[in-house]
């Protein structure tokens, strides 16, 4: 595997820019394989847009190379074809270094990508949450305000992991936070900037037991699974866990892991996103893992598996697989 990830991702360094079809060796005719796509990409944010499936990774390498982000789409999830460059550092003056964890919605005809960019350490250093925008989901996108969306740290939260959630009122609310805390606040409807709760305050903390990094939320019955990632990211006991409630304030009661490594498979599992695929009424989880061997922080694969519900609602522990899932 280490070998195939490598030289795949040896040809998309030569081939950046194009865009091209990729099936894992792993993948049969009608499975993905996992991973679902070569080379180092981590975080993933899945979306659909237009009727095609579509994957937001962060490249996965030391910062100061981890400038850029590539795109992949799929008609089938199984047939991927990659996107590379969609935006650059380049084009978003006061990102300087590692740009990661993609969140991204459609609204009104336009692409917003919303980014984490510069790892801020304190007030004192200029970066954050920012947002570009495209007409295309495929890009090029383009730095959307000239400055961070989110440039300091309230709550506690480190402002990156961003996750973009549009409720059932048609409201959209910015959830994010590093360092084990988590706000969710309010986007304007243009998202060029955030509006105060009624109680004046624009950034509410909605921590679970547990929460490191990486939400997610989504709507499932009426009610709302909150979801995020345990554990170091470096290491192998990173994990994915949630928590039901019925508003997107919570409260939200841990409820336990649902996806975390198996040593014949990978370690380091998380950082993921779902996609809901209606017509067929199936979810996927995708998210990143570890090869097998691997120690070097950044070597980080995309993988993708089907995730089950029980009868009451709780999510179904995932288990991770070669294979992948099948066209749905």
């Amino acid at each position: 595997m280490k070998k195939n990830i490598w030289i795949g991702f040896l040809f998309s360094m030569v081939f950046s820019g194009c865009s091209h079809k990729i099936r894992r060796p792993g993948g049969g005719k009608e499975t993905s394989g996992n991973p679902i796509f070569q080379g180092w990409y981590a975080d993933p944010e899945g979306a659909i847009f237009n009727k095609q499936y579509w994957i937001y990774p962060t490249y996965s390498a030391p910062y100061n190379q981890q400038v850029f982000f590539d795109a992949f789409s799929s008609e089938d999830l199984v047939i991927w074809n990659k996107h590379s460059n969609i935006l650059d550092t380049a084009n978003v003056k006061w990102a300087k270094r590692a740009v990661w964890a993609p969140a991204i919605v459609e609204k009104a005809g336009k692409y917003y990508l919303f980014f984490g960019a510069n790892d801020i350490q304190n007030n004192n250093e200029y970066g954050g949450i920012g947002i570009a925008v495209a007409d295309n989901p495929a890009g090029p996108f383009k730095d959307y305000l000239g400055k961070p969306l989110i440039d300091k740290f309230y709550n506690g939260a480190q402002p990156i992991d961003q996750f973009v959630f549009k409720d059932k009122d048609g409201q959209y609310y910015i959830i994010y936070g590093g360092w084990r805390h988590c706000n969710i606040a309010k986007l304007k409807n243009d998202f060029t900037g955030l509006v105060p709760f009624d109680d004046g305050t624009t950034f509410k903390e909605i921590t679970p037991k547990g929460y490191v990094e990486g939400p997610f939320m989504f709507i499932k019955n009426g009610r709302y699974y909150f979801m995020w990632s345990e554990g170091g990211w470096t290491g192998p006991d990173y994990s994915v866990a949630y928590s039901i409630s019925d508003s997107p304030f919570g409260p939200f009661e841990r409820v336990g892991k649902i996806l975390q490594q198996d040593s014949t498979i990978a370690t380091g599992a998380g950082h993921h996103s779902i996609i809901h695929a209606d017509k067929s009424d199936k979810w996927f989880i995708i998210y990143h893992r570890r090869p097998v061997g691997e120690t070097d922080g950044n070597h980080r694969v995309t993988c993708i598996d089907e995730m089950f519900f029980d009868d009451k609602g709780f999510i179904k522990p995932v288990k991770m697989t070669n294979e992948g899932v099948r066209k749905p």
